[in-house]
């Protein structure tokens, strides 16, 4: 027997609610997408400043970006599919970057995921990232002979390297954490090599200058 067909009054009011919720979800989406892109922009102008050594201006910005996240979760809180998409993702991950990145140098605790109200694939990306992004900032500490500093910094880039690589689970799972991994992974090998030039040349210098300095001074002849 035929299944009954549907009342042309009852689908014109399904079609209608379903309309209304379709729409309730693409005010959500758009207004999400530009919170997401602001946690972007903050979080990459606190990178910035944590390069230029502006702390202050850095946290700031951070705090700026938080509540951005905190602001797209509440926008997206009745909307689980939109909030699993990939610009969630990535804005939370920038901004984990720059909270890491803060702590990294500044030699702070990283927060935790509970603190800064992010996923835990974003969170772990962001951690690769920001040991990555962290070389540029060892390199500075070369050039100014803040050669201690730089060496600290590389310390907490291996300890965030061998921390990520326990995380052995699939990439839908880890948000593509293995081929971030691996990309830190050659960061940290040519910022060793850097340091270890740095290191070498220091000591090659102390030495040439104690010989010289035991020299007899010819002028005295």
């Amino acid at each position: 027997m035929p299944p009954e067909a549907v009342p042309t009054q009852d689908l014109e009011a399904i079609a209608s609610s379903l309309r209304t919720r379709m729409e309730a979800s693409n005010a959500a989406r758009e207004e999400a997408l530009k919170i997401c892109r602001e946690v972007i922009q903050f979080s990459s102008r606190s990178i910035r400043a944590i390069h230029r050594d502006e702390i202050d201006n850095a946290i700031t910005l951070l705090s700026e970006a938080k509540s951005r996240v905190e602001r797209a979760k509440a926008v997206l809180h009745t909307h689980t599919d939109l909030f699993h998409a990939g610009y969630v993702h990535d804005s939370q991950k920038e901004y984990v970057e720059a909270e890491a990145m803060l702590a990294i140098v500044t030699g702070q605790p990283i927060p935790t995921p509970e603190v800064m109200g992010v996923e835990p694939a974003a969170y772990l990306n962001g951690l690769a990232e920001a040991a990555s992004e962290s070389r540029r900032h060892v390199l500075d500490k070369l050039r100014l002979n803040e050669i201690a500093q730089a060496e600290t910094v590389l310390k907490r880039m291996d300890d965030i390297y061998y921390e990520l690589v326990t995380f052995d689970f699939p990439d839908a799972i880890t948000g593509g954490l293995r081929r971030t991994t691996d990309a830190l992974r050659a960061v940290l090998e040519r910022t060793r090599a850097d340091l270890t030039l740095t290191l070498t040349q220091k000591r090659l210098q102390s030495a040439l200058q104690s010989v010289l300095e035991r020299l007899p001074d010819t002028q005295d002849r």
